[in-house]
């Protein structure tokens, strides 16, 4: 019992400290060396070093510098904007226009780049001005955006499952697998989200009229080649069994390279600003890693998890209702709290609570990647949201708000739909692995 008020006492400060604004890393790091000092003493704190080495000496996570930079190539070569064209010349007539661009450009950049916050980022800068002329409702257009955004860790390659993947001993080429499914059918939802509110409301997104001639659409889907081929190679060398992760991300980068020179972009000056942008990514990322297995390793020696697990069997509560107290858990945490900090903080205690009732920890990774998108688009912390008025860089960031609502009800009924149907996630692994 010890180690279970321990741990409810170090995790009620932790989401303390953070709800006070103090870097979810110095938390971690703070509140695992005190807990460390007050009930093991010196000893447990020396052997913190070691576990810092050991936990952040592993391969997988070289991925994801490796996807970061990936992403920053393709943006700064300019073929993010070939493809935004390719997509609208066909997306266009279909009630909505040009939202349904923003839905699926977003869902192919994240294909490629892995990162929420970076795809958002990226078709809010290529996106937002085609807009500008147009008389679409302004708090869609910037919810659409931040709606294909939230595709960006579902969809593979995914840098939250590689997270979870390294977090939680599971297999990242599973979890790859299981994200393309669920990532197809949340855009599909999304799109189905705009056309609804598009006829309901015909006045929120004009009806585009297309004037350029077939041949020429067909042309420009030369604009699609790119982010194609770099998922084929990327999935492809993966779920072959030529490539782990890492080294798919290696050889996705290698390719990059002369796609950007294709565009006549590639200089000294833009892959210096390609690695500077990765370099304070990947720091950021690693060291809220590195405060994580500080957290787990404490945890551990506390015993609070083996507590936890059998306090749960204690219970007899079925899965789907330890799910659902989870999905309720995640969608209010979700209000306050950054999706990183929400997925690191939460796993080591909520890990040993799935694997107790028997869940599929790769079906789960699924669900709490989903749960932490939703916080992306989460009034009032969604860090998407944030970037998207940035981008922006004009009007109240309360459109963006307000943009979001439905489509942050669209992806609560995919998480109903993703407990009950579990398949939707599974059958692709089993299929690729089993």
């Amino acid at each position: 019992m010890m180690g279970v008020g321990a741990t409810a006492i170090g995790f009620a400060v932790m989401l303390g400290l953070m709800a006070l604004g103090l870097h979810i890393a110095t938390v971690m790091f703070a509140v695992g060396a005190l807990g460390a000092a007050i009930y093991f003493g010196m000893p447990a704190i020396n052997a913190l070093g070691v576990v810092y080495f050991e936990s952040m000496n592993d391969s997988l996570l070289m991925a994801l510098p490796l996807f970061i930079l990936l992403g920053e190539i393709l943006v700064r070569c300019g073929s993010t904007d070939k493809m935004y064209q390719s997509l609208s010349d066909w997306l266009n007539p279909l009630p909505g226009g040009l939202l349904h661009t923003n839905v699926v450009s977003s869902a192919l950049f994240s294909a490629v780049s892995g990162s929420s916050v970076a795809t958002a980022a990226t078709i809010a800068t290529v996106a937002l001005p085609s807009f500008r002329t147009r008389k679409y409702n302004t708090p869609l257009v910037l919810g659409s955006i931040a709606a294909g955004g939230s595709l960006g860790n579902l969809i593979p390659p995914g840098i939250a499952f590689i997270i979870y993947g390294v977090l939680t001993d599971t297999s990242v080429a599973r979890l790859y697998a299981a994200g393309v499914i669920p990532g197809a059918i949340l855009t599909v939802m999304f799109m189905l989200c705009i056309v609804l509110l598009a006829l309901r409301n015909p006045s929120i997104a004009p009806r585009e009229v297309v004037t350029d001639s077939l041949m020429v659409r067909i042309g420009r889907l030369s604009g699609l080649v790119t982010p194609s081929v770099i998922f084929i190679i990327i999935m492809g060398s993966i779920y072959l069994g030529w490539a782990t992760p890492t080294e798919a991300a290696a050889l996705a980068v290698v390719i990059s390279l002369p796609i950007a020179a294709m565009y006549r972009r590639l200089s000294i000056k833009m892959l210096h600003e390609a690695f500077l942008s990765t370099i304070n990514l990947t720091a950021l990322s690693m060291l809220i890693l590195a405060g994580a297995f500080a957290m787990n390793f404490v945890l551990g020696l506390l015993g609070a998890t083996n507590a936890l697990t059998a306090y749960v069997a204690s219970l007899n509560l079925d899965a789907v209702t330890l799910i659902w107290v989870l999905f309720v858990f995640y969608v209010i945490l979700g209000t306050f709290f950054e999706t990183l900090p929400m997925m690191v903080g939460t796993l080591p205690l909520v890990f040993p609570l799935i694997k107790a009732a028997g869940i599929d920890p790769v079906w789960f990774g699924v669900f709490l990647v989903l749960m932490c998108e939703i916080s992306l688009i989460s009034p009032p912390v969604g860090m998407t949201l944030y970037v998207i008025q940035a981008v922006r860089g004009e009007g109240s960031i309360s459109d963006v708000f307000r943009g979001t609502v439905p489509f942050f009800i669209t992806m609560l009924l995919m998480t109903v739909i993703l407990i009950y149907w579990q398949d939707m996630a599974l059958w692709l692994p089993r299929i690729a692995f089993d």
